[in-house]
């Protein structure tokens, strides 16, 4: 593995065996992430994009290639407990206050309740829901437990957080509101982002790199560097810079679908 590669895939591939026959969902994937990096994963639906990041947390195995997270297998990264995930729906328990679905992985990982205690304050503090710990999930709004989903993910303090489409259900003005709070995040705990979305202008926003990827295989069509600084008001998406990224990856979609197989 790299030097400074959290992730690393070469060639990989992935079958599902189904009662129909086989069923490629990815083929060919070679992917470089670095520490720090805002990676964006953008494509049609069935394309692979979450298929990939289950591979990168161990729920899927990859049939073919090698994928390597901090320098292990991905199953050993889920061991020792590299990546916290969230998930396209919060997936908070109703009966748990917000604070008490935060602590529920630090509970399972034996620390002790004084930790438990300061972790929550801290991450509930990091995604702007300070005093809301003991509010249910019901008392909030869908972008506030988002929020604290993502809270939960990063309570144990992971290097990489992997975001399934986190967003995709939230309306346009709450989800540019989290997409500004998503990079002030970034920009102060420095994780490794590995973000699915459908929507090109949120990929072009967040991400220091884009991955294009294309249907029937999933197979990555292009990789955009993002020329874009690092701090980003909302703004900068009437920019040229912001509008030429946009037109690639709008391109790459529209020449992953020409693939036949």
């Amino acid at each position: 593995m790299s030097v400074d590669a959290v992730i690393e895939a070469k060639g990989v591939g992935l079958t599902f065996q189904t009662s129909d026959g086989p069923v490629r969902a990815l083929t060919e994937v070679d992917l470089r992430v670095e520490k720090g990096d805002f990676v964006s994963f953008i494509g049609p639906s069935g394309c692979g994009k979450t298929t990939f990041l289950r591979c990168l947390a161990a729920l899927e195995t990859p049939t073919a290639g090698s994928l390597t997270v901090n320098g292990m297998s991905a199953e050993a990264a889920r061991q020792a407990r590299a990546y916290g995930y969230v998930f396209q729906a919060a997936g908070l328990y109703p009966w748990r206050t917000i604070g008490g679905n935060i602590r529920l992985p630090l509970e399972i990982m034996g620390f002790s309740k004084a930790e438990q205690a300061e972790r929550v304050e801290r991450v509930l503090e990091l995604v702007d829901l300070k005093g809301f710990g003991r509010k249910y999930p019901w008392q909030l709004s869908g972008g506030m437990q988002q929020r604290a989903s993502i809270a939960r993910a990063l309570a144990f303090d992971a290097d990489i957080l992997l975001m399934d489409e986190p967003f995709g259900a939230l309306d346009e003005i709450v989800r540019d509101h989290l997409n500004e709070q998503l990079l002030a995040l970034w920009a102060r705990t420095q994780k490794t982002i590995c973000f699915v979305t459908h929507s090109i202008p949120e990929a072009v926003y967040l991400s220091t790199k884009i991955v294009v990827m294309s249907p029937r295989p999933g197979r990555i069509a292009d990789v955009i560097e993002s020329p874009l600084p690092r701090t980003r008001p909302l703004d900068i998406r009437d920019s040229p810079e912001f509008i030429a990224v946009a037109h690639r990856v709008r391109d790459g979609l529209r020449a992953g679908h020409s693939y036949d197989d």
